[in-house]
């Protein structure tokens, strides 16, 4: 990519089956022929990026809704009156199927449990067989095209030993369908993914996006950011003992989001200053090797993150990142697709901030 060129960066989070919101909003996209060149994701994120990379410009939504009416096969059907009530009802019933009875192409409980295999077995480490998910994989994403290298896609995890983050990078490595298992494998449903003798959990445990890792990849490449948050922070105040669950999830999960936006901005704006400062300097001085680290450290071109980010309904609950009924996941496609589209439309180019970053809320 030449100096001249703007990347266009796609970031998804964690999310559970709230991730359909970013299979919306990327068909969005898509219609308005505003593709990514590099795609970052953790947990659900990697599995829709894994979809969308690997695979040409015309069958990416396609694979994705393929993906997303499979594991939502178990609960079709809509709830039997109207009403927030009923549609309540529904909801935490597709989640407790989920829960109780794994999900098609996505993963099955393990009979018997986990407290009944030898400790160390991969049935000790898990709730769930995630062995649905990675033939899921095979049949849906094209990882000989993820290596050619069409689109960048970088996965998050943990690694369990050490209890840091690790990205796994179609840059810098061959991806398969164990490197997206990995993103995805939340503990305690899932046991970790062992990669090169080393166990991976999903990067969600410790940071559930990843725009900080994008930043600190692209040094100073101009650049154009697109982030589906699954998380909104602000909400009302909750009135019954479920609203708490859902209230406190939403929380947590956003407020990790909105503190790695803001310290991956802060970061890239004090290396703008940077620049500034050293070509205030006397050639003679910044010609001096004791700047060298500081004038590789200089970021001028412009960067914009734009976010839209996914309102949850009046009548969902704690349990809305695992419930899987069909109606639920089309409402989530649909409310991404909708929200981006919006956003696309009022988006424009927003002037170059003066340093740093411009942040943009499309919804």
């Amino acid at each position: 990519m030449n100096a001249n060129e703007m990347r266009r960066v796609l970031l998804l989070q964690g999310g559970g089956a709230l991730g359909a919101y970013q299979a919306g909003a990327f068909e969005a996209l898509a219609e308005a022929e505003v593709v990514p060149d590099w795609i970052a994701g953790i947990s659900i994120g990697a599995i829709n990026g894994a979809l969308i990379a690997g695979n040409p410009p015309e069958r990416r939504v396609a694979r994705l809704r393929a993906f997303w009416e499979r594991i939502s096969s178990s609960l079709p059907g809509k709830p039997l009156v109207p009403g927030d009530d009923a549609r309540a009802v529904f909801g935490e019933t597709g989640a407790f199927m989920a829960l109780a009875f794994g999900l098609p192409g996505f993963f099955t409980p393990h009979l018997p449990p986990p407290p009944f295999w030898p400790a160390g077995s991969e049935q000790a480490l898990g709730w769930y067989d995630p062995a649905p998910l990675r033939r899921s994989l095979e049949e849906l994403v094209d990882f000989d095209r993820l290596a050619a290298g069409t689109i960048r896609l970088s996965l998050g995890t943990v690694n369990v030993r050490s209890g840091a983050l690790h990205y796994f990078d179609s840059a810098r490595e061959r991806l398969g369908p164990e490197h997206v298992m990995a993103s995805a494998a939340l503990p305690p449903a899932f046991p970790p993914v062992e990669i090169e003798g080393e166990a991976y959990w999903d990067g969600g445990i410790l940071s559930n996006t990843p725009v900080t890792y994008v930043f600190e990849e692209a040094g100073d490449e101009a650049m154009e950011l697109f982030q589906v948050d699954l998380w909104r922070a602000e909400g009302p105040m909750p009135r019954t003992i479920f609203d708490v669950d859902e209230r406190a999830k939403d929380i947590r999960f956003a407020s990790r989001s909105q503190l790695a936006d803001r310290l991956a901005c802060e970061t890239r704006a004090l290396r703008h200053r940077i620049g500034r400062l050293l070509d205030l300097l006397p050639a003679e001085l910044r010609a001096r090797p004791e700047l060298a680290a500081f004038a590789a450290l200089r970021c001028d071109r412009p960067a914009t993150l734009l976010r839209v980010t996914y309102r949850p309904r009046e009548y969902q609950s704690g349990s809305k990142d695992f419930d899987f009924s069909r109606l639920s996941v089309e409402e989530h496609w649909r409310a991404g697709y909708e929200d981006m589209r919006r956003g696309l439309r009022e988006r424009g180019r927003p002037p170059r901030p003066p340093e740093g970053v411009a942040v943009v809320d499309l919804n």
